[in-house]
Parts: structure tokens; C-alpha cells; sequence
């Protein structure tokens, strides 16, 4: 599987996440929730098909196919595993989400797993 980059992994996460609130997820919806132009969303989602980490229906409608998942999994447990540690530490919650954004793109399985492993151990 090749690995996707940065951005690509941002929409990924983005149509998992969106796929928990909507019955159906379209280009309209991700680019209202990233903020970006549907133009931007639409040469993004043609890249994750020809990559085949997304199906796209007749009707417009975006479907993750399982190595878009995985991908947009992970990336989604980095996120919240990230966000959750940093504002345990003390951080502010808008600043710890948004260094968890950057972070879980960077951070090595190996490290990410450390982390991981240290935060989920029953604390004396």
C-alpha cells in the first residue's frame, strides 16, 4: 500500500468522521468541514480514487474502500489519542488538537505505539 501524504490523509480522516454524522458523504460536506473550495475537494478525491482509497458512487456519494480506512483509522486514533494525552498534560484543548493534527501525520509507528503504551498502563 503506498502511503498517502499529509493532505491526502486529512481527507481521509475527514470522511471517516463525517461519516459518523451523515447518512451519506459527498465532496460538498468535506469541503464545508475542512474549509476549503469544492474545486480543491474534487481534484483531492480523484487522486484518492485513482489511489483506490475511496469509491465514488453516480450519485456523488464517497465511500472509503478498506485501505482508506485503515489509513483514515489510524489517522483518527493518533488524532484523538494525541489530543487527549497533550490536554492531559495541560495544554489547552483548541492548541492540543491542533498540534495533535500535525503531529499524527509525522509521528513514527514506532513512537506513536511508546506513546500509546505509556498513556494506556494503569498508572500506580
Amino acid at each position: 500500500m503506498t502511503h498517502p501524504n499529509e493532505s491526502a490523509e486529512n481527507y481521509l480522516e475527514t470522511i471517516l468522521i463525517l461519516s459518523h454524522s451523515h447518512p451519506v458523504v459527498r465532496s460538498v460536506d468535506v469541503a464545508e468541514e475542512l474549509g476549503f473550495k469544492k474545486s480543491s475537494v474534487s481534484v483531492a478525491m480523484k487522486n484518492l480514487r485513482e489511489k483506490n482509497h475511496i469509491t465514488v458512487t453516480r450519485e456523488g456519494f464517497i465511500y472509503l474502500t478498506d485501505s482508506g480506512r485503515e489509513i483514515a483509522e489510524m489517522i483518527y486514533e493518533r488524532h484523538q489519542l494525541l489530543t487527549a494525552w497533550l490536554t492531559h498534560l495541560g495544554v489547552d484543548p483548541k492548541v492540543a488538537a491542533q498540534d495533535a493534527c500535525r503531529i499524527e501525520h509525522v509521528i513514527s509507528p514506532e513512537s506513536f505505539e511508546a506513546i500509546k503504551k505509556v498513556i494506556q498502563s494503569p498508572q500506580p
